[in-house]
């Protein structure tokens, strides 16, 4: 009987530690600080097999436990939408308790591997699940402004290698930030656009004016033109020692033009598929860009 059940139980708790933690989710966000630790390393900072290990591991483990922090407070919430009410904690497969255990578990154990980097590297990271957790969760059924508060978290990650590589935040670091903040505007308000109605069950209004609007659509094309901007700022050479060739600025302005084409097409036409549409070109758009800053670096 113990061979049967035993496998079912590893599945089980597999699959809900992904959800708990939302992998998919988590592994892309490492993978922007792993974006930025190649950007950050140099001659003064060599580069680490095993410093890039604990930065994967432990950015995981902040944005697991941020993740699951929010499952835990919001679960009355997430059983009321089509997309969370199969969460593990909202379902009832896992209890509020256990969730917050890993959720602890996962931040003292991300904590400690980012502070054995540098300090820096873990003061960002236990920055990041405190504004997630403690300020953008609780707003997100007051305000829209929510998505602004929870921009600042979302935009440590790209920083968070760069820190990571050096042990320094200077205007290098700020600019990798500044580039993934914006970046969060047309991303979220797009998939505030989409899942609208959904959202609307739990109380959360994510789009800035409240509404599929006009004004809404008008403030994504804005965010998206800020993006384009702070994403060419190391093209003007006063971004330390972060740069970007003619060529690569060429490449990166294309890719924020692609952005900006979506944003200003769901402006046209309004519609949940065209928001859709410019989530998805989004995503790409941010991993893009981040190869195209890498690839520069080495053939620089």
């Amino acid at each position: 009987m113990s061979t049967t059940s035993n496998p079912t139980s590893f599945k089980s708790i597999y699959i809900d530690f992904k959800a708990i933690t939302k992998a998919g989710l988590a592994i892309s966000v490492v993978f922007s600080s792993i974006a930025g630790y190649v950007l950050g390393f140099n001659d003064a900072h060599p580069f680490s097999w095993f410093v890039l290990l604990k930065l994967a591991i432990g950015g995981y483990c902040m944005v697991g436990a941020s993740n699951a922090y929010n499952q835990v407070i919001e679960k009355d919430l997430d059983a009321l939408m089509d997309r969370t009410k199969n969460r593990p904690v909202a379902s009832g497969r896992m209890s509020p308790r256990l969730a917050l255990l890993a959720a602890s578990m996962l931040t003292v154990f991300g904590l400690v591997l980012l502070y054995t980097i540098n300090p820096k590297t873990a003061m960002f990271g236990a920055v990041s699940i405190f504004l997630y957790t403690s300020i953008y969760t609780p707003l997100k059924t007051i305000t829209p402004l929510s998505v602004f508060v929870g921009a600042f978290p979302g935009a440590i990650p790209f920083m968070l290698g760069w820190v990571a590589a050096t042990g320094e935040f200077g205007i290098e670091a700020g600019t990798l930030f500044l580039i993934q903040f914006f970046w969060q505007f047309p991303h979220f308000w797009a998939i505030g656009w989409f899942l609208y109605e959904d959202y609307e069950k739990a109380g959360f209004f994510m789009l800035p004016t409240g509404k599929k609007d006009k004004g809404t659509s008008l403030q994504i094309i804005l965010y998206s033109v800020w993006l384009i901007i702070a994403s060419l700022l190391p093209a003007l050479g006063r971004t330390g020692h972060l740069f970007l060739s003619p060529i690569a600025a060429v490449l990166v302005l294309l890719l924020g033009l692609w952005v900006l084409f979506y944003s200003v097409r769901l402006y046209q036409i309004k519609t949940a598929k065209a928001a859709r549409t410019l989530m998805l070109v989004s995503v790409s758009y941010i991993s893009l860009l981040q190869l195209v800053y890498i690839v520069d670096k080495f053939l620089r």
